[in-house]
């Protein structure tokens, strides 16, 4: 099967390819372009309505052919410009798993070729129905992730508030305090800025589903950020006797990153360490220039080292794995422990809700890094790496064009 996407939307162009790209047991190929001007017939045609000029299929096409990506403010007058009801739209924006699942019954539906032409009426009548339904039940998320985001935006305040007042008390402003009195403040201002650092995450994964953010990249010393994201960490670590051990090699080229999000990430993984770590148990940070090949690597399970594209191996990132001493990660959940709102269950679950590991997954794309997780001898290792250059890339219209041969 022949997919082609229609987007000015480069990240979206991404998203698409490594969809189809991984998708087993099928055959065809993937395109992308900037505009239509180049039809290729393909069996199924995704377009991005960005705009009133954004272009719409040529003449009479089978609307199963096509799949329509519009925001739920332009969807009435898309409507009225697309002239049908059967029209399969997704609202935007998008999130990866709704365009997964749609572009997989596309895919299936697509081998189906024998199925008898009254069948294949019922089937498209109750396929009609669903899409209709996907469609109101996208509407509802957008709007329970709206509300989410204004009442989590409301939480942070108060939390904040909270952490400057056990600072101010500490200082001793308003008179001597005890030992014991000065244990529970800094008790009591861990856990609010834990509790700010988790509310800060479910804002952003909230927000950055309608945001396009980029990071503003600086040169750093990831040094620093290992230090203060230690510093925020050692009181958890020390009630319960846990030895953090760091090594980390000096990088030859400089790295280019927003360094209050790679605290954040450092933040959220030591902590996730930590929390599974059994007392007296211990952590272990190591740090070292790394090859990695980015085109090969696009989810969350380690890299394959043998399966490289390029015959230069010169280390082109920094990686930094953590790994601490608590229990083993069932092998069926490695991949998707940094999914959203996602754990499995039981009384070692290493999710944590799905917050910190989903935030973490979400700042390290928007540096164009990665961070997977594997089973070491010793126990979990969570491992993630930065380009070691931030440069824009400059696409041109071939390469955006370039079709893709792959097994779908």
């Amino acid at each position: 099967m022949d997919v082609r996407l229609v987007s000015q939307d480069r990240e979206l162009h991404k998203m698409c390819r490594e969809i189809v790209t991984s998708v087993p047991q099928q055959s065809g190929s993937f395109s992308a372009a900037m505009s239509d001007d180049d039809d290729t017939g393909a069996d199924l045609c995704i377009w991005d309505l960005e705009s009133d000029a954004t272009p719409l299929p040529k003449g009479n096409s089978d609307p199963s052919k096509h799949l329509f990506l519009v925001h739920r403010s332009n969807l009435a007058y898309f409507r009225d410009r697309i002239g049908t009801t059967e029209a399969r739209i997704l609202l935007k924006p998008l999130t990866r798993a709704t365009l997964e699942v749609f572009l997989e019954q596309a895919l299936a539906a697509h081998q189906d070729r024998k199925v008898t032409t009254s069948l294949r009426a019922d089937r498209d009548d109750i396929l009609q129905c669903l899409i209709e339904t996907n469609l109101k039940l996208q509407e509802y998320d957008q709007d329970r992730t709206t509300f989410l985001a204004r009442a989590v935006h409301d939480f942070r305040a108060p939390l904040t508030a909270l952490g400057g007042y056990c600072g101010l008390l500490l200082s001793e402003p308003l008179g001597p305090l005890s030992e014991s009195q000065k244990e529970i403040l800094r008790r009591m201002q861990h856990s609010a800025r834990r509790l700010s650092r988790m509310t800060s995450a479910m804002f952003q994964l909230s927000v950055g589903r309608h945001v396009k953010r980029l990071p503003n990249l600086r040169e750093g010393d990831i040094r620093d950020c290992l230090e203060q994201a230690l510093h925020e960490i050692t009181p958890f670590a020390d009630e319960k006797s846990i030895a953090i051990r760091v090594d980390l090699n000096p990088c030859d080229l400089p790295l280019y990153f927003e360094a209050s999000q790679i605290e954040q990430v450092l933040i959220n993984i030591l902590d996730n360490a930590c929390k599974f770590t059994p007392k007296s148990g211990s952590v272990e940070v190591r740090g070292y220039p790394f090859f990695w090949e980015r085109r090969m690597n696009h989810s969350s399970l380690p890299p394959a080292a043998e399966r490289r594209w390029h015959t230069n191996t010169a280390p082109n990132t920094y990686r930094v794995d953590i790994r601490d001493s608590g229990s083993r990660i069932p092998e069926e959940h490695l991949e998707h422990i940094f999914e959203e709102y996602t754990s499995y269950s039981g009384g070692k679950d290493r999710s944590g809700g799905g917050l910190g590991l989903a935030i973490t997954r979400m700042i390290l794309n928007e540096h164009e890094g990665a961070v997977w997780v594997e089973n070491a001898e010793s126990g979990p290792m969570f491992s993630f790496v930065l380009p070691m250059s931030m440069r824009e890339p400059v696409y041109t219209a071939e390469q955006l064009g370039e079709t893709v041969k792959c097994k779908i």
